[in-house]
């Protein structure tokens, strides 16, 4: 056990010096990664504790923060749906199921839905709209696995299709997520790490890169009407790191108090904390708190809130009501719901 300890500790700061090494540090990448909405994170119960989930186990959301997390879901298994309605009426919805099959492991299935309300085609010629409407959507179908290897250490992966649709246009990505967990025997302290959406870029393509030119600008002389098309460019999507902390600091029969702490750098930004906090009261009421994307430059992220109802409903099966907080200043605010059912 602790030589697989040791090895897979060894072989978890290599990765992450040869991602520090990798990825720049600089403003100059923001919005240049294309399927954007995958930065958007998942879960009420999460986004209450900002975002701090890397080291958290015993949650379907941990398909999102960090796939090894779902090798700890307790039971049979469990499903949820998040639905929220993000900054300026776009709408998000996250769902997934994860089955626990004993010393198999753990299997999950997810599925991310982001959407554009529908807009007028405005043009130069038609500031109000030529009639035409346009929209836009992206979507992200993912297979997960998961096991624990110790009774301490566990890893995870995520199998992704993403796609994004911009009126008649489309491009696709193929990308994993691998992650680790590892408790330790200082007070239960839960180490956790992860890597999200390393994959392929995309570039658009569609009609809408059709077009017919006059190469010398003048329709009585030389070839006219000539199909073309636009030349677009591949671009990369959002690959992040993130290494957490989890433990839970009060621990009583009644009252559990759990801190969070995710340190995260992705590809197209500078470096941030999340920082979380849960009050668990006798596993049926929780409050949570938390400040999002401390030291990420031009942040208008910042604290978040939430809380969350659990019911025993029969036998083993229960349901949980959650709800999330997130404020974005200057863009007002983001609320999420979420139902989980645990079996």
């Amino acid at each position: 056990m602790r030589k697989i300890i040791i090895i897979s500790a060894i072989t978890l700061i290599f990765v992450n010096l040869n991602l520090f090494a990798q990825l720049e540090r600089s403003t100059s990448k923001v919005g240049t990664t294309a399927a954007t909405f995958l930065k958007i994170n998942a879960g009420a119960r999460a986004i209450g504790m900002a975002g701090a989930f890397a080291a958290m186990e015993n949650d379907i959301y941990s398909i999102y923060y960090n796939p090894a997390g779902i090798s700890r879901i307790s039971g049979t298994g469990a499903a949820a749906f998040n639905h929220a309605n993000w900054l300026a009426d776009m709408s998000y919805d996250f769902a997934a199921l994860a089955l626990n099959l004993g010393d198999i492991g753990s299997i999950a299935l997810s599925l991310t839905s982001f959407s554009v309300p529908e807009e007028k085609v405005r043009t130069f010629d038609n500031p109000e709209g030529d009639g035409r409407y346009w929209d836009a959507s992206s979507l992200s179908l993912g297979v997960s696995y998961a096991r624990n290897l110790t009774d301490n250490f566990s890893i995870g992966f995520n199998l992704k299709y993403i796609r994004d649709q911009v009126w008649d246009m489309s491009a696709s990505s193929i990308a994993i997520d691998a992650g680790t967990m590892y408790t330790t025997p200082f007070n239960g302290l839960r180490i956790g790490a992860s890597i999200s959406n390393f994959g392929t870029k995309m570039k658009l393509e569609g009609r809408n890169t059709y077009i017919n030119v006059d190469p010398n600008n003048n329709p009585n002389s030389g070839p006219n009407n000539i199909p073309a098309e636009y030349r677009l460019a591949y671009y990369d999507i959002p690959l992040s790191f993130r290494v957490g902390l989890a433990m839970e600091v009060v621990k009583s029969q009644l009252v559990t108090i759990t801190t969070s702490l995710d340190a995260v750098h992705p590809n197209d930004n500078t470096e941030y904390l999340n920082l979380g906090l849960e009050f668990n009261f006798n596993n049926n009421f929780y409050a949570r708190g938390g400040y999002k994307s401390l030291f990420l430059r031009d942040s208008e992220q910042s604290w978040t809130f939430g809380f969350g109802l659990n019911y025993p409903i029969i036998n083993d099966i229960g349901l949980s009501l959650n709800y999330g907080f997130a404020d974005y200043g200057r863009l007002k605010n983001v609320q999420f719901f979420d139902l989980v059912v645990n079996f």
